[in-house]
């Protein structure tokens, strides 16, 4: 298993467990030790860890059986049982070592972690996925990394992410906070930090400074649909920063008043555009929605409330949005449809049939992010 880990656990424990330097001292370790040792390694769950204790207590029982105590057909099924369940049925666990995370990034084509792999990462000690998110976190943020070693190690931090624990994140996430300082985050930084799960630990006053830089950027460029062309880049970072539910809650709602207007566009019917009854911005519309739609719970309350906000009501006017009935989240009725929408959206205009708000994103469909994450 590694006697360093072994020993890093052992000093832990509480109360301290025998000192480890080396694979003989593990050797001299009694049972109830070595129980100990398994749980705090990782190896055993605080439930798993439980049985087996009460197993061995069983066992010693049983060792000194007097008139006393006398075994009964229960204690014997449950000492097998347990045992089947907690060790013996479980595959063999191989400790995953860091450098085989960093050979795995450094390749120069593309990457796959398979199913093993995953599942040692899953059950590796606290001590070992923190020094492989440590890697894989620096070395996506180091300029002196090849851009395809920062890629591969962004990628596998997204493969990982689910199977890190939070005692890991929060350790993980000190050590971050240790380098920035009193820096403010930048993009990459934060794109990152929400690879590894660790946005949320950052510092709050850092991530609104953050996210009202890019609301002010939004706001710099514009909703209008002639923008159309820089709204993309500017919203597909959103989906790397964690959607709409990693924004503070004071600088949400602005985010999603200018989503809704960038997505209800304008009334149409004039120049090249004659026969089209609505423009809108077409690289926003299927982003926001998708942003939306993945943080429908999070921002219910504020497209409630933007039904009676005064922009909103003014980006209406002579279109189709008549009474702006209660809706479940933000839709352009001027853009609506009859049936499902279509997979692609065409450029510049909205179509002529009409729905209600909430039918619209009920027939919604998710447009998967195929992009790589640029080097900086």
């Amino acid at each position: 298993m590694g006697v360093g880990i072994a020993g890093e656990a052992a000093r832990a424990a509480n109360p301290k467990l025998p000192p480890i330097q080396n694979a003989e001292d593990v050797e001299h370790y009694t049972t109830s030790n070595l129980i100990k040792l398994a749980y705090r390694i990782g190896l055993l769950s605080r439930a798993e860890w439980r049985k087996m204790t009460r197993v061995y207590d069983i066992r010693k029982d049983l060792e000194h059986e007097d008139s006393e105590y006398e075994a009964a057909f229960e204690d014997v099924v449950y000492t097998f049982a347990t045992c089947i369940d907690a060790v013996l049925s479980k595959d063999p666990i191989t400790l995953i070592e860091v450098h085989e995370v960093k050979q795995i990034i450094e390749a120069s084509g593309p990457i796959t972690l398979d199913t093993r792999l995953l599942t040692d990462f899953e059950h590796a000690p606290d001590q070992r996925q923190q020094e492989i998110v440590q890697v894989l976190v620096s070395t996506a943020l180091s300029d002196s990394e090849a851009d395809v070693v920062r890629e591969n190690a962004y990628l596998v931090l997204q493969e990982l992410r689910e199977l890190i624990r939070n005692g890991v994140r929060l350790a993980v996430a000190k050590i971050l906070l240790d380098r920035l300082g009193r820096t403010s985050l930048d993009e990459l930084t934060v794109r990152v930090a929400h690879a590894a799960g660790l946005l949320p630990y950052l510092h709050k006053g850092q991530r609104k400074d953050f996210f009202a830089k890019q609301l002010a950027k939004l706001s710099d460029i514009g909703h209008h649909w002639k923008q159309h062309e820089a709204h993309g880049p500017a919203l597909r970072l959103f989906e790397e920063f964690g959607g709409l539910t990693e924004v503070p809650d004071d600088i949400k709602p602005g985010i999603v008043k200018w989503m809704v207007r960038c997505y209800i566009g304008e009334p149409g019917g004039y120049g090249a555009g004659i026969n089209r009854k609505v423009f809108y911005s077409n690289r926003a519309a299927p982003i926001i929605k998708e942003l939306f739609l993945n943080s429908r719970s999070d921002i219910q309350k504020i497209v409630e409330d933007l039904q009676s906000d005064k922009d909103i009501r003014r980006s209406c006017e002579g279109a189709v949005c008549e009474s702006l009935p209660v809706f479940e989240l933000p839709v352009n009725p001027r853009q609506s449809h009859v049936g499902t929408l279509p997979h692609e959206w065409g450029g510049g205009a909205g179509r002529v049939a009409r729905c209600s708000w909430s039918s619209r994103w009920r027939n919604c469909h998710a447009v998967p992010d195929t992009r790589r994450m640029p080097s900086s």
